[in-house]
């Protein structure tokens, strides 16, 4: 539901306040009594005025990514990349992969093994260095020059020989360590001053004294848990963790007596590769104590970049994908309580920010890259810092992976940043309207990805609209038909030239590939592609990132975010062809009802509708949930389930007064063609309204209407910028004259553009 923005008042920057959110609640609307299903009255009633928290930029600060440490050459062996080549005549410094606040204003801050690879990294030094950043704040006399001062460094060692297995500088006395021999990625520092990492080409923790000479032998994980790099790896054996996704994070209670590291990948042969674990290290003991948490990530390529500990079982967590700049989808904190877990067993987490939607209302550097303006994002691809500072301020950064890493500006390397974020308070009044982003927010991302539900989000819709179709083997997945042929690269795939074939869907013979003929291993495989390359070109620059996402995913996102005015963000999937997958034993309703209640969300209050162009699978639908329904109707045809029992009544018969008396013993929701709800004339410009809209509310039905796009050729003649199909037109102006006409809710491809009409309207 989108809310207009009454006032921010700054917030209290307390563990306790960091989540404040809303009950889940459903869509906005006039709701009714249901019929036997217990659909409910809905939203917020339009006008009401709650109060959330807004993530804000309060401070930025950088060090150039050319910058050069004191030392020896380095980087001989790195890949060159954005216009910089090695060796370089000095130490890198490749950003910041975890931080020690000393409450000083200054912070100790430590690199990874430095040049991506334990190959191309025996001339980095690991090191942490002392640093100040100089914080810009937006103007004023108190703006700093928002660069970061390296201040002092320490340098690891194994000075007093503790490591059993050969380094780079075996054979000299201080025995520096390199990117070659260990791959140090997270640091608690305990109160004696000695600082604990975690390591990743073990996995180990390693202890360390305030100065950075090695005290113990490492320790392992145990159970045999081993990487591809590790030293103890015996001949034949095959490692049981990825490379590279050991302790990239790692938090530590107050004080130091428990380490809690979390791999940074799944275990190679976990049936769920979305599970990262959790392990509890005692360090008066020296010893892990054997008890292990689950976490799940939002996608099984996802990983851990950091953590925090902000109470006695709370953690701060960063998860982010390995994408940068417009490419992001996941760069965001969420906050995990190790005595509260979902029904699924895995710890619950909540999000703390998302780091792609930052207010910037000072306008920090804003103009300077992708990312920097009046909203702040963190789109690098290694987001790996967390921590709340003394005054509950959160600050985050980056590793920049120098050279390699251009997010900002395409060909520059980025540069190491370091910015705080406030939560400030803001009060907001529901505005009665549901914006719904039609497969995500399609016209700026390939559709029904996890990158165009994230832009959707972004962008404000109340709503993520996912089409469902299975796979062989019953795993529901978002992609608007179960022909991937045009929305995915199975072309491409020689494997799968055989699986070409010709259906009969829904009375109409469609030839391609489809999804129930595919795994979802074998769907994984594939990558989405944009559906309309001809009229969104721009999107193409996506095309084979992406993975199709399973329902579940989709569900776990919406569940994970929150909108604009800080509600739940809404689910409304739409069953694609449930008379034909009824036909081939692969029906829509059961694994339907079973994702939602698996994810918590099958109830009358929560914030999800399904959707169909049939009445059949509706009506099966409202005999096994609670929550919302709505029928879609076109300006022309009949559901298909009508169609195949030999039943009369078309999409135009359903909509009459009599048939919408019908239809609100079981749905809520009437989702209409724009058609529909206003004709148009000969010449292509919109008409009068009809008396649907009167005629579903005087029902106690809602009414959406569906599709809004940019593009001239889906415009009316009337709201068109030019002769050309593809140029945008004046979609704010079409949307306006349908809310004219009294929706509740609509759906579209641009849900930035719908969200403003809607604002604009107050």
């Amino acid at each position: 539901m989108r809310s207009s923005r009454l006032v921010s008042v700054a917030a209290a920057g307390t563990a306790a306040a960091l989540l404040l959110t809303s009950a889940p609640v459903a869509f906005a609307g006039h709701g009714h009594d249901g019929h036997g299903g217990g659909h409910g009255s809905g939203h917020d009633r339009p006008g009401k005025v709650t109060t959330h928290l807004v993530p804000t930029l309060e401070g930025r600060a950088t060090l150039s990514a050319d910058h050069l440490a004191e030392g020896p050459p380095s980087g001989a062996q790195a890949a060159s990349a954005n216009g910089r080549q090695g060796p370089w005549d000095g130490q890198v410094i490749p950003g910041f992969s975890a931080m020690v606040d000393n409450g000083d204003g200054t912070f100790w801050a430590q690199p990874d093994n430095g040049f991506g690879s334990q190959g191309n990294s025996a001339d980095f030094l690991l090191r942490s260095y002392l640093v100040e950043p100089d914080w810009d704040t937006g103007g004023g006399r108190r703006s700093g020059s928002g660069e970061i001062e390296v201040l002092d460094h320490i340098s690891y060692n194994d000075a007093n020989d503790v490591l059993d297995f050969e380094i780079v500088h075996e054979d000299t006395d201080d025995r520096l360590l390199t990117g070659a021999d260990l791959d140090i990625e997270s640091v608690v520092q305990a109160d004696d001053g000695t600082l604990w990492v975690g390591e990743e080409f073990g996995p180990f923790l390693l202890h360390f004294d305030a100065d950075g000479t090695l005290l113990e032998k490492p320790f392992s994980l145990p159970g045999g848990l081993r990487s591809p790099q590790n030293p103890y790896l015996a001949d034949g054996e095959e490692p049981t963790l990825r490379a590279s996704r050991g302790f990239e994070a790692m938090a530590g209670t107050r004080g130091g007596r428990y380490l809690y590291p979390v791999l940074e990948g799944a275990i190679v042969d976990d049936a769920d590769q979305r599970r990262r674990v959790i392990h509890e290290f005692d360090t008066r003991r020296g010893e892990y104590t054997g008890r292990t948490w689950d976490y799940q990530t939002d996608q099984e390529a996802n990983v851990l970049g950091d953590a925090f500990a902000v109470g006695r079982d709370s953690f701060w967590i960063v998860e982010r994908d390995d994408f940068e700049g417009p490419a992001s989808v996941t760069k965001r904190v969420y906050e995990i309580d190790l005595s509260r877990t979902d029904r699924d067993g895995y710890v619950r987490k909540e999000l703390v920010l998302d780091a792609l939607r930052i207010e910037n209302p000072r306008g920090i550097d804003a103009g300077e890259g992708y990312g920097l303006g009046e909203t702040y994002a963190l789109p690098v691809q290694s987001f790996e810092t967390v921590l709340r500072l003394e005054d509950g301020r959160i600050l985050i950064g980056n590793d920049n992976n120098y050279p390699g890493n251009a997010a900002r500006n395409p060909g520059t390397p980025d540069d190491t940043e370091m910015v705080v974020v406030d939560l400030e308070r803001e009060r907001t009044r529901d505005d009665g309207v549901t914006v719904i982003g039609h497969r995500g927010a399609s016209g700026y991302r390939p559709e029904h990805t996890l990158a165009a539900y994230e832009q959707a989000i972004l962008q404000c819709a109340d709503v993520i609209e996912p089409d469902v179709v299975p796979t062989s083997d019953g795993v529901l997945v978002a992609r608007h038909e179960n022909e991937i042929g045009g929305t995915t690269d199975v072309a491409d795939h020689p494997e799968f030239a055989d699986r070409r074939t010709t259906k009969t869907i829904d009375g109409r013979a469609v030839t391609g590939w489809f999804t129930e003929d595919f795994t979802l291993a074998e769907l994984r495989t594939l990558r989405a592609v944009e559906r309309l390359p001809e009229v969104r070109p721009g999107n193409t620059a996506f095309d084979g990132l992406y993975q199709v996402p399973t329902l579940d995913e989709v569900l776990d996102l919406a569940r994970h975010s929150e909108t604009c005015d800080g509600q739940p963000v809404g689910v409304a999937p739409e069953t694609k062809h449930p008379t034909y997958f009824d036909s081939v034993g692969l029906p829509l309703t059961g694994p339907l009802v079973a994702e939602l209640r698996a994810n918590g969300l099958d109830s009358r209050r929560a914030p999800v509708v399904l959707q169909s162009f049939e009445t059949g699978n509706l009506r099966e639908l409202d005999r096994r949930t609670d929550v919302r329904l709505a029928l879609n109707v076109s300006a022309s045809g009949a559901p298909y389930d009508l169609v195949a029992a030999g039943d009369p009544r078309t999409y135009a018969d359903l909509v009459t007064p009599k048939g919408l008396r019908g239809l609100a013993r079981y749905i809520d929701i009437v989702s209409m063609e724009k058609n529909v709800v206003i004709p148009r004339t000969a010449d292509g410009s919109l008409d009068e309204p009809s008396r649907v809209v009167r005629d579903v509310h005087r029902a106690g039905l809602e009414a959406y209407a569906w599709t809004f796009r940019a593009e001239n050729q889906f415009l009316a003649a009337d709201f068109r910028s030019s002769d050309d199909p593809d140029a945008h037109g004046d979609l704010a102006g079409e949307i306006d004259a349908f809310l004219d006409a009294g929706l509740d809710g609509l759906f579209s491809d641009h849900p930035d553009i719908a969200a403003a009409a809607v604002d604009a309207r107050r």
